[in-house]
């Protein structure tokens, strides 16, 4: 490891971003009717005194496509002002259509963030030169701002190979990195050869956190920082320093977390183990489901076992 990758760090650098980004969650009044603003300020607050790197609002798992393009910047606005500068904060703008994802990006530009993640458009299985197209307009329209792809597959039916994120930096030099999802190391590897191997590869899947920054990401986005912070912070702090073992030894304590905690698949559980800990999670939007009372007590159990909760 080369002395700039042990030097200190904090979320973002001359050449992107680094280290640790929860995908913030949104709290949301009963029953899912109004974004909580103080909550999610309380919330980013508590993120940024665990250590983290940055933070980005509006992602999967800050349920992202259940808001509305309006609530969308008055998320970003919050966590924006508790940032205040402090740390990078990644504004995740992607959206159905070209028109809506280019319209949040130029908000969310003007508004202050730092860097923009753009996901697939979904529902709709696009061919190749589509996918290629939507991004580059995006990217064009805020040519001026730093772009992230980011892929998910299994949830948006449509994939971005190194090839096509190849053929996007060819036409939109600023995209400059991939936050990657798929949970397939060896494609993690593959982005990591794009634009020269300047293309900065950030990785998506807690389980492969560890194996991906061997392999040269730059960081994580990371669900299970929401509410571990301090545990994934220490994972991608251990191997920054080249305290291998220790790193290992994190990476298997996130994997026993992630399968308490269902790997993301449901983040009413992740927000009342959050609670558990302190800070106020709220509701999730409908249609997710909230979970049953004796799962968010043998999650707690098992999770006290680790001697993660008390």
């Amino acid at each position: 490891m080369d002395a700039a990758a042990r030097a200190p760090l904090r979320g973002i650098t001359p050449t992107g971003l680094r280290g640790v980004i929860p995908p913030i969650f949104t709290p949301f009044t009963y029953g899912g009717e109004a974004v909580d603003s103080d909550a999610l300020g309380a919330h980013a607050g508590w993120l940024l005194e665990k250590g983290v790197h940055g933070l980005m609002p509006c992602g999967t798992t800050g349920e992202g496509p259940l808001l509305s393009s309006e609530e969308r910047m008055q998320v970003l606005g919050v966590v924006l002002d508790v940032a205040a500068g402090r740390v990078p904060v990644v504004a995740h703008i992607g959206a159905a259509t070209t028109a809506e994802t280019v319209a949040l990006a130029l908000d969310a530009v003007d508004r202050g963030a730092a860097a923009l993640s753009v996901v697939c458009p979904y529902y709709y299985r696009l061919p190749p030169p589509a996918l290629v197209d939507h991004f580059v307009t995006v990217a064009r329209a805020v040519s001026q701002a730093p772009v992230y792809l980011y892929n998910i597959p299994q949830l948006t039916g449509n994939a971005l190979a190194s090839a096509l994120a190849s053929e996007i930096v060819a036409r939109a030099p600023n995209v400059v990195g991939i936050k990657d999802s798929a949970g397939n190391l060896q494609a993690l590897k593959e982005y990591g050869t794009v634009d020269g191997g300047r293309f900065q590869v950030i990785c998506g899947s807690d389980g492969l956190i560890l194996p991906a920054l061997r392999q040269g990401a730059v960081g994580c986005v990371s669900g299970n920082a929401n509410v571990f912070p301090e545990l994934v912070v220490g994972l991608f702090e251990s191997y920054r320093l080249g305290q291998e073992a220790r790193a290992e030894q994190l990476q298997a304590t996130l994997d026993r977390v992630r399968s308490i905690m269902l790997d993301g698949r449901s983040i009413g559980l992740m927000k009342r183990m959050l609670e558990w800990r302190g800070p106020r999670a709220g509701s999730v939007r409908p249609p997710l489901p909230e979970v049953e009372d004796a799962a968010v007590r043998a999650a707690a159990q098992k999770l006290g076992d680790l001697g993660l909760l008390p």
